[in-house]
């Protein structure tokens, strides 16, 4: 089952059909909302919203390790996250679809682990190539497919919120090699990987970072806003070709 995990407005559109919503409980308290259940063209989907039904709750305190914990209880085998980032790299401008391949990441104080002290040895998990390369070429397919120009890689610059970063802090990233920054791709990824699961971003500029074309003074997040609105029904449309490809894949090896 593919699960998708971003804002509330991915399950307004009519691609998605829901059915049902669950509370999930797990060992490290609560998810950030009920699971939503639904289907894309017949093929059955779960859905959480990362900042909870209300977007009210801030990067740094999302319940990283509850969500993926609830989403591998429910057998989920691959997981789409959608994230808003604002652009550094000169072709990254707002408006901008990319599928990133690799993290760097910038926050502290955030529960990044399902690895706790007890009785049986602990192992250490490779994080070389962050996302699934699989589920990452089946993005890059299906936006290719649904006639959406996106990019594929591109370093995710993970910071910690809720403020935005200064002009300085972006040419720090900048020159360390992140081409976008955003707020909640750690410890989501690692704990995906924890967890055995095949996780991969697709991403959407909403604007500039700050300091970056013509954001000299401050960040537009009108326009931001402005340019989620617009980027929803794109993703939305890649999301349902992803969902119909690995559906002709199924039937051809039954």
């Amino acid at each position: 089952m593919l699960a998708i995990i971003g804002g509330t407005g991915a399950t307004q559109l009519g691609y998605f059909v829901r059915h049902h919503r669950r509370v999930a409980r797990t060992p490290y308290g609560e998810t950030s909302g009920a699971l939503t259940f639904g289907e894309i063209d017949g093929q059955q989907v779960v859905f959480i919203a990362r900042h909870g039904f209300g977007h009210t709750i801030p990067p740094h305190l999302i319940n990283y390790r509850a969500n993926i914990w609830a989403l591998a209880d429910i057998k989920v085998r691959r997981i789409v996250a959608l994230a808003s980032v604002g652009g550094i790299r000169p072709d990254l401008a707002p408006g901008t679809l990319i599928v990133p391949d690799q993290i760097i990441d910038y926050t502290w104080g955030r529960p990044h682990t399902f690895v706790t002290e007890g009785d049986k040895p602990f192992v250490h998990t490779d994080f070389t190539r962050p996302y699934d390369e699989r589920l990452r070429q089946q993005l890059l397919a299906a936006a290719h497919d649904a006639g959406e120009p996106i990019f594929d890689g591109g370093v995710y610059a993970c910071t910690q919120g809720p403020r935005l970063e200064t002009a300085a802090e972006i040419r720090r990233i900048a020159g360390d090699g992140g081409d976008m920054v955003g707020m909640t791709a750690m410890p989501e990824a690692i704990l995906a990987r924890e967890a055995g699961l095949a996780y991969a971003t697709l991403a959407f500029t909403t604007n500039w970072a700050a300091g970056e074309g013509g954001n000299t003074e401050r960040v537009a997040l009108n326009t931001a806003s402005e340019q989620s609105n617009e980027a929803l029904e794109r993703i939305l449309r890649i999301l349902r070709q992803l969902v119909d490809t690995s559906k002709k894949a199924a039937v051809e090896q039954a």
